[in-house]
Parts: structure tokens; C-alpha cells; sequence
């Protein structure tokens, strides 16, 4: 008999429209191998996604830039469909702030965790996971959130140069700006001129001491905090590979056990009682050894299939399970376990992993996104090829040296901000 009530479907909500957001492929193969119709909202049409064998439906996402009310509509609408409860997840920042605010309005249609009231939107919010952060006792980096261009300015140098700035609610960010969730600043007047952009941002400015990336520095911790507050269906790992290098998502990760990051997020789950789904991303300071925290997403982060147990368990399972009343199994840790993305790390996924490994986007038992995928990325990297031709400066001819364009790397235009761990 299976662990799962099979009769109730799961609903993936996902309101950007990245149509590499392999978290969203991954959620989709561990609950329609466990026999749960799977629904997913969101813009697949272009995405490897939709081809995945595990998806029950695609359903049409709310619009770009969706007021609440679209956003519930499009629920809702799912849910009359189904006709039945689902047990509903977010897999982007936006989505998790929506069903946070909705939830009275998704609760007969929708099974959620019971949260202590917006905390979901008071963790996404970078300024306020500092003020929670510091209430708590926890370590992170020193943080600055100025109220004027001049104190922003003024700001950065006492951080000192070079500084981290961010949006508060990245997921804001009007597409097209030119606005990154994170940068790294250099200068007092770039804090000033960014500062100057906070209206076209849609949120505050938050500056933060910058610390160094090192080799194994940089780790992240996904976890499901259960009805009684235990963190089940997770672990610990160190990102061995980012991309963009040493700022952005994961594109291999380890399983590795670090009791001090563990013991971190407990501490932190209970002073806050939150409860659901949780990302958190760690980075070591190289000077006290301390860990740092600089993000905590609640919901899935995209390589959450790297913490699957000998009993199969991750943190989309744990949450069915959790929500439908059903035990959680007891597994074992596969530590040393690799995760990779095959697009950002190809010579990594080809060498043997003798500890296991999950690919992003390849599976043997449902090929056909990964070959969507690179059928999608080959046309991507192509496009972006003739553009940075097309742009580049036609050669001196009265000069006898020809000055050549390389070509590019795999660059993180695909990518979106609610993916990027941090630019730590």
C-alpha cells in the first residue's frame, strides 16, 4: 500500500515565467512517481516541463504582473477543476507571498501549512530577515537599510567598499529594468544612483558587508518544519559550483552534513514557528569561521531533489504526506550524494559520481525534458551568440592586428532572481 493519499492531487504554483526553473521539474517527478496527480500552474509553454510523463495538467498561469485577485482566480479555477482538496505549493518567492495573503480565501480549496500569520512574506523580505535575524540572535552579514541617497552613500563606506546591495522583494522588480536582485557596489556613488531607482524597485535598498566567497564556503539547507516544528525531508550541502561563479544558483551541489548549519535553522524555526517549506542559504565567514545567513526562501529551492533518503523522502513529499496526516518514513542520509545542472555544469555531469547523483533535468525513467531542455538551451545560447556578434564593434582595418570577440559563456539571462542564492 503507499505511504500517500493518492487521492489528493498536488497544485505547483509558479508565477515567473523562467522556463529553465528545473525545481519545478523536480517537484513534478517526485510526486507523480509517488502516484499523485500533478497540476501544475504556470508558464510552461515553452519549458521541458510540459513534457515531463508525471504531470497530470498544465493550467494556464495568472498574467505578468498579476494583482492578488488574479492570482486567486487562477486558483480557484484550478480547483474547481480538480473538485477535490489539493495540497497546494509555491515554487517561487511571488507565488509563496500570494498564497500567504490568500489563504483564508485558498483554505477550503487548498491544503497549506498553518503559518503564524504573514511570516512566509516577512522571511522573503531580505530588510526584514535582518531585523528577524537580529531579534533572534542569529549571524548575518551587518546590514544597512538607508532612507535617503546621502545616507546610502554614507552607508557604504562605513559597511566598507565593496558592498552587497539588494531589493528587499526582488520578485517586484519590473521585468525589462535592468535591475538585479543582488550586486555587488563599489563605490559610495553607485549605492547613491541605486538608492535613486528604489521607486522603479518596488521596495527598499538593503546594503550588506560583503564577505568573500572561499572554496567551500558557501552552503544552503532545505527542509520541511512539520506540524510539531521538526525539520524533516532535507539536509545540509555545500555548492561546489554556482553559476554565475560565486554568485548565483546552485549548479552542483553536495550532500554534506555540517551540524552547526543545522543546528542554525532549528534555532530559527522555533523562534519564529514557522512552518512549511524552507531554503536557507549559509556563507562561512572566512575570518571567524561563522556562518552567515543571507537567504531564507519559503518554498522549495530548485535543487531540493538532492536531499532524497534512503527512504525516498523530500521536503514536496514531506509536505503531501505532513498535510494529508499521513507518517513521514524514517530514512537514512545519502551523504556525499551530487546534484547537478546539467546546462551549467556538462563535464561535471558526465564524470562518475561514486556517492549518487540527481541530474536536473535527465531521467531514465522520463527522458523527454531533458531533451527538451538542451533542444531549449542550444536555441538559447545560439540567440545570445548573434546578439553579442551583432553588437560587437566592427574591426580597425588600418591596423594589421584583428582584435577577436570570444564567445560567450553560458550566461544566467535565463535565470531568475528567486533562483539566485545569493551574490555573497
Amino acid at each position: 500500500m503507499s505511504l500517500f493519499d493518492t487521492r489528493v492531487p498536488a497544485v505547483l504554483l509558479r508565477i515567473d515565467r523562467n522556463p529553465f526553473h528545473h525545481g519545478t521539474l523536480g517537484a513534478v517527478r517526485s510526486l507523480g512517481r509517488a502516484g499523485v496527480d500533478v497540476h501544475v500552474v504556470a508558464d510552461c509553454a515553452a519549458s521541458p516541463v510540459r513534457a515531463s510523463r508525471f504531470v497530470t495538467r498544465l493550467h494556464p498561469p495568472p498574467p505578468p504582473g498579476a494583482a492578488l485577485d488574479d492570482i486567486a482566480v487562477a486558483l480557484l479555477r484550478v480547483a474547481a477543476r480538480i473538485t477535490r482538496p489539493a495540497v497546494l505549493i509555491p515554487m517561487d518567492d511571488a507565488g509563496a507571498v500570494a498564497v500567504t495573503r490568500l489563504r483564508e480565501e485558498l483554505a477550503p480549496a487548498y491544503l497549506l501549512p498553518q503559518q503564524p500569520g504573514p511570516l512566509p512574506e516577512r522571511v522573503a523580505d531580505k530588510a526584514e530577515l535582518a531585523e528577524l535575524c537580529a531579534a533572534a540572535g542569529l549571524p548575518q552579514p551587518r546590514t544597512v537599510v538607508p532612507d535617503s541617497a546621502d545616507r546610502a552613500a554614507r552607508a557604504a563606506w562605513r559597511l566598507g567598499l565593496p558592498v552587497v546591495a539588494k531589493w528587499s522583494r526582488p520578485w517586484l522588480l519590473p521585468p525589462g529594468s535592468g535591475l538585479r536582485s543582488t550586486v555587488v557596489v563599489r563605490s559610495a556613488q553607485e549605492a547613491r544612483e541605486l538608492y535613486e531607482r528604489s521607486s522603479e524597485a518596488g521596495s527598499r535598498l538593503l546594503l550588506q558587508e560583503f564577505l568573500p566567497p572561499t572554496p567551500d564556503g558557501d552552503w544552503f539547507l532545505h527542509g520541511y518544519a512539520d506540524r510539531s516544528g521538526a525539520l524533516r525531508g532535507g539536509g545540509t550541502g555545500v555548492k561546489q559550483l554556482s553559476w554565475p561563479r560565486g554568485a548565483g544558483l546552485t549548479a552542483v551541489g553536495r550532500w554534506t552534513p555540517n551540524p552547526q548549519v543545522g543546528a542554525l535553522a532549528e534555532r530559527l524555526v522555533g523562534e519564529l514557528g514557522y512552518r512549511g517549506i524552507l531554503d536557507l542559504d549559509f556563507r562561512r565567514c572566512a575570518t571567524t569561521g561563522r556562518y552567515h545567513l543571507l537567504d531564507f526562501n519559503p518554498r522549495p529551492g530548485a535543487q531540493f531533489r538532492l536531499f532524497t533518503d534512503t527512504a525516498g523522502l523530500d521536503v514536496v513529499r514531506a509536505q503531501h504526506l505532513d498535510l494529508t496526516h499521513r507518517p513521514l518514513p524514517e530514512g537514512a542520509p545519502l551523504s556525499g550524494r551530487v546534484f547537478v545542472v546539467e546546462n551549467y555544469a556538462p563535464l561535471t555531469a558526465l564524470r562518475p559520481a561514486p556517492d549518487g547523483r540527481e541530474a536536473a533535468w535527465y531521467a531514465g525513467d522520463d527522458r523527454a525534458p531533458g531533451w527538451a531542455m538542451w533542444a531549449l538551451w542550444s536555441a538559447h545560447v545560439t540567440r545570445r551568440l548573434l546578439a553579442r556578434l551583432r553588437r560587437a564593434p566592427a574591426p580597425d582595418r588600418g591596423h594589421a592586428r584583428v582584435v577577436r570577440q570570444a564567445p560567450p559563456a553560458l550566461d544566467t539571462d535565463v535565470t531568475t532572481d528567486d533562483e539566485k542564492a545569493s551574490s555573497h
